[in-house]
Parts: C-alpha cells; sequence; structure tokens
C-alpha cells in the first residue's frame, strides 16, 4: 500500500476550466482504501482580489481518490503540524506552504518562479 494511514498531504486540484476556483486541501489520512482515502484537513482557497490562498478555517472531513489525473499530491513529513501551514511568497519570486519552522514546499505548479 503506497498510502497509509495518519500520512499527512498536500493537494493542487487542477482547474478543468478558465475562471474555476483554484483549490488546495491540506490533510492526514484517516483510513484508505487504494488510492482511495478519507481525510481530515484544511482547504484553500485562491482569492483573486487579494491574490493569495485563504485557509478556510474550519477543519473538514473529504473523501479524495489520490490517484485523480487532475491531482498533485505530496506528502508531508509527520513532524509538520497542519494547523500551523500557510502560503508565503518567498523572496518575491515563489509561493510556498511554510509552517514557519523549517518546513518549506515549493508549490509551483508551472516553472521555477512565480
Amino acid at each position: 500500500m503506497l498510502i497509509k494511514p495518519d500520512e499527512k498531504f498536500h493537494v493542487v486540484m487542477r482547474r478543468h476550466y478558465v475562471g474555476q476556483v483554484q483549490r488546495h486541501f491540506i490533510g492526514k489520512v484517516d483510513a484508505v482504501e487504494g488510492s482511495v482515502v478519507r481525510a481530515t484537513g484544511y482547504v484553500f482557497i485562491y482569492e483573486e482580489m487579494s491574490a493569495q490562498y485563504v485557509k478556510k478555517e474550519v477543519p473538514r472531513t473529504t473523501v479524495l481518490d489520490l490517484a485523480e489525473s487532475g491531482y498533485i499530491v505530496n506528502f508531508i513529513p509527520q513532524t509538520v503540524n497542519i494547523d500551523e501551514l500557510r502560503y508565503e511568497t518567498i523572496d518575491r519570486t515563489y509561493l510556498a506552504l511554510t509552517d514557519g519552522k523549517g518546513f518549506l514546499l515549493d508549490i509551483n505548479e508551472f516553472g521555477t518562479k512565480r
């Protein structure tokens, strides 16, 4: 099994059409069957007015098929507290997911610069 309970992950949900809301999910696997996971975590929505990803403050439980072709999945180290994760622009060049304590994940999909 590639995915295990208690693993933490970050999912970029690719847009299928222009104007579709950009969503990311950060969570912890509660249960798994194949590539389908039940996970609890946070949704981040891209807010165009501020040009930032905004975290929905209330955690939610969802079911995702991590093998979905429209998803980019990154696993997060067990030592990272997902409650503390946020997006920051690093050196005005790229967007990263960070906990402010050493964990940094470059999430740019289309190149090395923002």
